[in-house]
């Protein structure tokens, strides 16, 4: 399940951020050569951020990769610490699955009302909805890497340290 989401969450983003990079470039060479710009460059860029931001989410949350203030780590307890990260794992799990629901249910309310980007017209609501699948992902990873904390005793994964 681990290498499926990975490869799918990985995949998603990766081709998004190519899809921006290659806009941008192609959209720098019309300015340059034949002053036009590609018609709703930035609208597209906007949406493939997203998608880039929340496909990688759940890869982020899996490999502990978010930032972390752990000033007090050395000086705490061996169980502290396990308890702590169970204990943020869970509430961060909860928040985001609890995000993810309010995004599949704005996305529903975007859907009925037709919501679309100004100037090319792109529908907002599968964006919306993909928002709020990767968060529940998300949510769903901290909950495992609860659950495996709890029952391996494993010492928290090293992110990016303040």
């Amino acid at each position: 399940m681990k290498k499926l989401l990975e490869l799918l969450c990985g995949l998603l983003s990766g081709i998004a951020l190519f899809a921006i990079m290659a806009l941008t470039f192609f959209d720098v060479l019309g300015r340059k050569f034949v002053s036009r710009s590609i018609p709703g460059s930035l609208e597209l860029t906007e949406l493939l951020m997203v998608v880039v931001i929340f496909a990688a989410l759940p890869l982020v949350s899996l490999r502990g990769e978010h930032v972390e203030f752990d000033s007090l780590d050395p000086y705490l307890p061996r169980w502290v610490r396990t308890l702590q990260q169970v204990l943020v794992n869970a509430l961060v799990g909860v928040g985001l699955l609890a995000l993810g629901w309010l995004m599949w249910r704005t996305g529903g309310d975007f859907a009925s009302f037709g919501e679309t980007t100004a100037q090319l017209q792109i529908p907002k609501y599968p964006f919306i909805y993909g928002m709020g699948v990767m968060c529940a992902l998300a949510g769903l990873v901290h909950l495992a890497l609860m659950r495996w904390r709890v029952q391996h005793g494993e010492e928290p994964r090293e992110g990016t340290a303040l």
